[in-house]
């Protein structure tokens, strides 16, 4: 998913027009922030537990069944689930406030192209109007690309403890 952010992201804006970029971000995150949302629980409810690579080699190990899925998450909860409930949450953030506060104030933007006759991208002067929206984008923009920064942070920090597991 990472991928998106850093790459795909970055690589699209450099080649497609500002149209055409903006038409497919539209496309790509609902689904992106849905399953940045999602895959945390479904990482909960697969969690491997700390007894090894199998139930198997858990049991063996000591380990019961319970040290495995919701159960040993519950048990790690720094570990576990505080990442993991992270993540969830700034994808939350990302689906439910911060991709249609952008829809709605990309739609301002445009509407305003249509009054200023000048594109929302164009270099400066722009109107007062345009520039208070460009300034509220930029910020939304910058706190939904941190969201996804925290979210990597966190990712990265519940696959450190996993691999721990299979030491």
């Amino acid at each position: 998913m990472r991928t998106q952010t850093f790459i795909n992201s970055i690589s699209a804006f450099r080649v497609l027009e500002r149209p055409q970029f903006a038409v497919l971000q539209r496309a790509v995150f609902p689904w992106y922030f849905g399953i940045q949302t999602v895959a945390p629980a479904v990482l909960v409810l697969t969690y491997p537990g700390l007894g090894g690579r199998s139930v198997l080699a858990a049991l063996e190990a000591g380990a019961s069944v319970f040290d495995r899925g919701v159960a040993g998450a519950l048990q790690q909860p720094g570990a576990v689930l505080a990442p993991l409930l992270v993540a969830a949450a700034t994808g939350l953030a990302n689906w439910a406030y911060f991709l249609p506060a952008t829809n709605e104030l990309t739609a301002r933007r445009r509407a305003q192209e249509a009054r200023d006759g000048k594109r929302s991208y164009d270099a400066p002067p722009h109107s007062e109007e345009m520039a208070g929206l460009n300034r509220r984008f930029a910020r939304l923009h910058g706190a939904s690309s941190l969201l996804n920064v925290v979210t990597l942070a966190a990712t990265v920090a519940y696959g450190f403890h996993l691999a721990l597991a299979f030491e």
